[in-house]
């Protein structure tokens, strides 16, 4: 029953910052998904995979989990490093690739 804490990333979809200010408390499944036979549908008997806890900060959600005797894992949030490029870098001399059209 150990649990996650961690601050989710922005999707491949997304360029803003929505739904990553938060801290998320989620718990490792327990047991693998099994295929049912007949129709071919995942499924699991841990109804912890479907509790995802969101907290406003990192202290809050450890403090949540030591509170209830969770045992948790705490990783840390990395930012991302902006890639700022002006658009007069694509016509400068020396780029790596020549401009053509």
């Amino acid at each position: 029953m150990l649990a996650r804490i961690f601050k989710p990333a922005r999707t491949a979809m997304q360029s803003g910052s929505a739904k990553t200010e938060q801290w998320m408390l989620v718990y490792e499944p327990e047991a693998a998904l099994t295929v049912e036979p007949l129709m071919g549908y995942t499924s699991s008997g841990d109804m912890r995979r479907q509790i995802k806890l969101s907290f406003p900060n990192k202290e809050e959600a450890v403090a949540y989990a030591e509170r209830n005797g969770i045992p948790y894992e705490v990783f840390e949030a990395q930012e991302p490093t902006p890639n700022l490029q002006t658009y007069s870098d694509n016509f400068r001399y020396g780029r790596p690739q020549p401009w053509t059209h």
